[in-house]
């Protein structure tokens, strides 16, 4: 297999909510591989410190991904100092947890407007710029909560779901037009979204690199979907053979259906304290993705 792996070398790459955590993995591993990489956050400070220290040319721009302004200007910016776009890695998204009787309106408004339409705005702005091509690729960050829901997330599984569906479609959609679209679906993984989850008896937490390995896997085979850890996949294949009850049954036994609503908050409090500012409007959201 490794002869028929493409190359990555030169490929000009930009990643949303590159900050920190999944962002920051993936492009030290396409930097890796010899990619021309942007980072773009919410956090331009961030994005720019962070561009710095992984070297190689990387950039780091101001990116505001619900707003279609922002992410033409980030794209355009890219083209500009890297050459023409060949891969957008849509990886921003927010993660606010809790029992959804208690979630504002506010932040349900948000968790939308970032981890959903924010993609759905990426993946358009791409489009057009790979249709005139005829090459590129979308990588879209989802969840294995876009597969199977988890209390105490119920809003952040909807976006999830809704990328699934959004990138599902898109492939058919796109397909002979030389557009490849990639979605990877973690567990929880160990980054400070995720901070304050307890693990699932039996079931692992992945890293930030583990999943930026998938990514670049992805890129280097054309395959369209991967689960982090690749285990995963073949829970999620056995889930469609039992019955639902059973299903149902297994994720109660490991207390998987306690996670999200039970997180240890002095744990996740920095976390909080930025998502409870952001729905306010007071600071920048945190635009680091991962996976419940």
């Amino acid at each position: 297999m490794a002869k028929n792996l493409r190359s990555l070398n030169g490929q000009v790459v930009a990643i949303t909510g590159g900050g920190r955590g999944i962002g920051r993995a993936t492009a030290a591993a396409l930097i890796a591989q010899g990619a021309r990489v942007a980072i773009g956050d919410i956090d331009a400070p961030l994005a720019e410190k962070t561009a710095s220290e992984l070297g190689a040319g990387t950039i780091g721009l101001p990116l505001d991904v619900t707003d279609r302004e922002s992410f033409a200007r980030f794209l355009d910016e890219v083209e500009r100092q890297l050459g023409p776009l060949e891969v957008l890695v849509n990886n921003a998204g927010i993660m606010p947890i809790g029992p959804f009787a208690e979630e504002t309106d506010a932040c349900a408004q948000r968790l939308l407007d970032v981890n959903l339409h924010g993609v759905i705005l990426g993946s358009k702005l791409a489009v057009e710029r790979f249709t005139p091509r005829g090459r590129g690729h979308i990588v879209q960050l989802s969840s294995i909560t876009g597969k199977i829901g988890f209390p105490g997330g119920a809003t952040y599984a909807a976006t999830k779901h809704g990328v699934v569906g959004l990138t599902e479609a898109l492939r058919s959609e796109l397909r002979d037009t030389g557009i490849e679209l990639h979605q990877v679906l973690p567990i929880g993984v160990n980054t400070e979204l995720y901070s304050g989850v307890s693990r699932a008896r039996g079931f692992p937490t992945a890293e930030p690199e583990e999943v930026a390995q998938a990514i670049v896997e992805l890129l280097q085979t054309g395959k369209f979907e991967i689960y982090v850890p690749k285990s995963v996949g073949a829970l999620m294949r056995l889930k469609g053979l039992i019955p639902r009850r059973v299903a149902e049954g297994i994720i109660r036994l490991s207390k998987g259906d306690q996670l999200l609503l039970a997180p240890d908050r002095s744990a996740r409090a920095a976390y909080d304290e930025r998502m409870a500012r952001t729905m306010t409007g007071a600071a920048p959201a945190e635009h680091e993705k991962s996976a419940a």
